[in-house]
């Protein structure tokens, strides 16, 4: 326990996995630094990285030459070796794309084309080999994208295991503590547990709160995060439809989001999910829990003018994806999936996630890729969504070339 103030080379802002990744690599490259990771909650993992859906993404979605594009592949490849390495449990399962109506079964050739593109492994399938993987799945054109390097693993496990490398290699940490006040002439920075921590570098990769703190450095003011609500179902356990794969539908690719999706998981369940609904606060898991009414209202004004000008296919989402949360509207949308689903195999499930999205308030439109801005003595992890988990220690080195210290 850190009982007084602290000096440090570099600090941490956020214990998610791409802040630990980055202070992992960070070790790596500066062995002889003193790294403090600092973390608000009283652990790890209790938002995004520890509410992930555990998939290991193979590249086939992400616009080639993206950042995503870049690291996602090797991202996973380094993902899968530590878990290896650390004898952390991996399903090799695989994924499934497939069409649920004809008209969008030429994205079927479009997604295998951009996969090749990224260096991803993906074949397209006829309707048997679909059937033998999926007997319970649909494919409206006989037709489905194979990604064999798909994998699903545990986000919190992996995250525990991260902290005792990191804590082995001599890196601090300090939950309990929020920020409570910035002074960029001197690099410090004031906690509300009265500790006081000055820095040479700093890094923030706060997540859903990454905003907020880049405004205070005068980083992406042009940038909100816009937190959108992943709920998931799950399948009863006497539910006769059973999958050993993940089955995913044709995305919609001008939004960031891939839509409702069958997960196995290693604890033996069957996930249905996420839903992409607004959230009615930045920690809003559940119900009116952590409600922020302020930026609800702004949210939805948001929604509404995206609605006006249908720009970047907003009016698409809000009439196929908005209503998600609401389970007669999610087992619609389940159902494309899997024609033979009732609505009684549906099960709430305990995982809730939610996305920190961001948004060009200039530009209107939600950024798909991920962004790192550059501030005084620090770098600001703007947007770290899907696949960030995926390709943390791939990412992490993109970042670290930014670091002048």
């Amino acid at each position: 326990m850190i009982l007084a103030d602290e000096n440090t080379d570099f600090l941490v802002i956020g214990g998610g996995m791409v802040g630990l990744s980055t202070a992992f690599q960070i070790k790596k490259k500066y062995p002889d630094s003193k790294i403090i990771i600092l973390e608000k909650e009283d652990s790890l993992g209790k938002h995004s990285s520890g509410r992930n859906s555990g998939v290991l993404h193979a590249g086939i979605y992400y616009k080639p030459e993206s950042v995503k594009a870049k690291v996602c592949i090797k991202g996973s490849k380094r993902l899968i070796q530590f878990c290896q390495n650390e004898q952390l449990e991996i399903m090799k399962c695989g994924k499934l794309i497939a069409p649920q109506k004809i008209e969008l079964d030429d994205q079927i050739d479009y997604l295998f084309q951009r996969g090749l593109a990224n260096g991803a492994n993906v074949k397209i399938i006829d309707e048997k080999e679909f059937l033998d993987r999926v007997p319970y799945g649909f494919t409206a054109s006989g037709r489905a994208l194979w990604s064999p390097n798909t994998c699903v693993v545990n986000p919190k496990n992996i995250i525990k295991r991260l902290k005792e490398k990191l804590e082995s290699k001599g890196i601090i940490f300090i939950f309990n503590s929020k920020i409570k006040e910035i002074t960029l002439n001197n690099n410090l920075i004031k906690l509300s547990s009265k500790l006081s921590i000055k820095y040479k570098f700093l890094i923030n990769s706060a997540g859903i709160q990454t905003d907020r703190i880049a405004h205070k450095f005068g980083v992406g003011l042009n940038y909100k995060i816009m937190p959108f609500k992943g709920i998931y179902w799950k399948l009863s356990p006497s539910c006769p439809l059973k999958f050993k794969t993940n089955l995913y539908p044709v995305p919609d690719l001008n939004l960031p989001f891939l839509g409702v999706h069958v997960t196995p998981d290693l604890n033996g369940n069957i996930n249905l999910g996420p839903t992409a609904v607004p959230a009615l606060g930045r920690e809003n898991y559940r119900n009116t829990e952590n409600f922020e009414p302020l930026m609800t209202l702004d949210f939805f004004k948001e929604l509404a003018n995206q609605w006006v000008t249908n720009k970047g296919g907003f009016r698409k989402y809000s009439t196929e994806q908005l209503l998600h949360g609401f389970k007669p509207f999610f087992f619609k949308a389940a159902k494309l999936l899997i024609p033979d689903l009732k609505s009684d195999y549906l099960i709430p499930s305990e995982k809730v996630g939610i996305r920190a999205q961001l948004f060009d308030i200039n530009k209107k439109e939600l950024i798909n890729d991920f962004m790192v801005e550059e501030g005084k003595d620090s770098i600001h992890i703007l947007n770290a969504i899907s696949p960030a988990f995926t390709a943390s220690f791939e990412f992490a080195d993109l970042i670290i070339e930014k670091i002048k210290f």
